[in-house]
């Protein structure tokens, strides 16, 4: 049977933990996001939480009902930077632009949380909050309910999936993301034009380009995809 969850205004401890310090969701959380920065997402657990909050780790269940909620609360907490670091300009491209960078930007400040985070819906205020905001523009922007919803679907799995590939780079050992990233000229460059023509013809632009993030490109790919769909839906 599942934890019950004790409730927000009987949360607070009455004295403060080992470290001198108040429990709250928020500094939970906070506190995950450096363990898992430490450590990785395996690393992350109520024994080793507790142990960086100078708490029992059973105090945790005060919080959350368990490690899953609390994964969401990381992953919302992201979002809430992002939109945190984002202003809107009242047009519907610059705005996506910059929400969809926040987005990246926010997840990738924090690679570990981000791979663990970025797959979930997690049902919380800041997130619903992002995804208020997004569909916000592109209706104010005219689109039709269903062109809408079709353009915030492909425009937060792109910037979540983004996000999670490119953290996933930054969460390796720096050794290791090296070679990975030579491997364009130590490998693909010195591929034969009679096996691989259209690799040794583009191999130099490709060692240019491939250690580097897609995402500026692809959100540039979607948002001229969702212009022709406003211009359609003027007609």
């Amino acid at each position: 049977m599942a934890k019950q969850v004790v409730p927000e205004g009987a949360r607070q401890r009455r004295r403060p933990t080992r470290a001198g310090t108040v429990l709250s969701e928020e500094m939970i959380v906070h506190t995950a996001l450096r363990v898992l920065r430490e450590h990785g997402s395996a690393g992350l657990t109520a024994r080793r939480l507790g142990a960086a909050l100078g708490a029992d780790p059973s105090t945790l269940y005060r919080y959350f009902a368990g490690m899953d909620e609390l994964t969401r609360a990381i992953g919302d907490e992201l979002m809430g930077r992002a939109l945190a670091g984002w202003t809107a300009s009242g047009e519907w491209r610059a705005d996506l632009r910059a929400l969809g960078r926040a987005i990246h930007a926010a997840y990738l400040a924090h690679p570990q949380a981000a791979v663990l985070t970025a797959s979930r819906v997690t049902g919380r205020p800041r997130e619903i909050a992002v995804d208020e905001t997004i569909l916000g523009i592109l209706r104010g922007a005219g689109l039709p309910d269903p062109v809408a919803v079709r353009v915030y679907h492909a425009f937060i799995d792109q910037s979540l999936a983004f996000a999670a590939l490119d953290a996933g780079s930054l969460a390796l050992a720096d050794e290791t993301r090296a070679v990975d990233e030579e491997m364009w000229r130590s490998t693909y460059a010195h591929l034969p034009a009679d096996s691989h023509p259209n690799i040794a013809a583009t191999a130099q632009l490709l060692a240019r380009r491939m250690p580097h993030s897609a995402y500026p490109a692809a959100l540039e790919m979607l948002l001229e995809h969702t212009a022709a769909q406003l211009a359609r839906a003027g007609e």
